[in-house]
């Protein structure tokens, strides 16, 4: 089985890869932007795999810009055609692409979590120079869990951030076992969340995933 790579790692494949799957993926051979794509170099997604994936591949996205379509193409491809990868963009360095009107928001998340990193809209955009972004993108985060006192006020703190931000945030808040959206994370400690791993999901309560407890 191949080694398993976070959700939304970013990835760069061969042009070996890029020529096997334009012929297998009909998607890719359709749109006109992918061709370009592949010539710039630009990343593919890690996502969750899915039943039809099979096994032994690491299952990726192409999420299109608004102006194609704003599809997202699913493919899977074998881990020796990955020929780097990285996590998505911290927010700070993706900072400087997003809309006037997010900056302050923008700086209040750095503040509370230096390590936040950005996946969605702003991500693509940043990392491709193409119009991702419009006036009803959320913003898509990455917080990690650096500390046991900070998992526990950070579900309150970005609650707080949001509640006077222009847009809407959207994520996750990931520990060793995976990511919860941060959402479900306001609740009480009996509450159950769903973790997503690599290549599943678990459920647990809140209090044992703030504090690095799978039950």
């Amino acid at each position: 089985m191949a080694d398993a790579l976070d959700r939304h790692t970013m990835v760069k494949v061969s042009a070996a890869a890029w020529r096997a799957a334009m012929r297998r993926y009909s998607e890719l051979a359709d749109e006109p932007i992918i061709a370009g794509w592949a010539r710039a170099d630009r990343p593919l997604i890690v996502r969750r795999p899915a039943c039809s994936d099979g096994a032994g591949i690491i299952a990726l996205g192409l999420p299109l810009p608004p102006s194609h379509g704003k599809r997202r193409i699913a493919l899977a491809l074998a881990r020796g055609d990955i020929v780097a990868s990285a996590p998505p963009p911290l927010l700070t360095d993706a900072a400087a692409t997003a809309p006037a009107q997010w900056r302050e928001t923008i700086e209040h998340l750095v503040r509370l979590v230096p390590e936040t990193r950005t996946f969605g809209s702003l991500a693509w955009q940043h990392l491709t120079g193409l119009p991702y972004l419009s006036d009803s993108s959320d913003l898509d985060l990455l917080w990690p869990l650096s500390s046991a006192r900070q998992a526990h006020t950070l579900p309150s703190d970005i609650a707080a951030i949001a509640e006077r931000a222009p847009m809407r945030l959207d994520g996750e808040i990931v520990g060793w076992a995976g990511g919860v959206q941060w959402r479900e994370l306001t609740g009480s400690d009996e509450d159950e969340v769903i973790v997503k791993g690599p290549v599943g999901v678990t459920g647990t309560t809140r209090a044992a995933f703030l504090s690095g407890r799978i039950s």
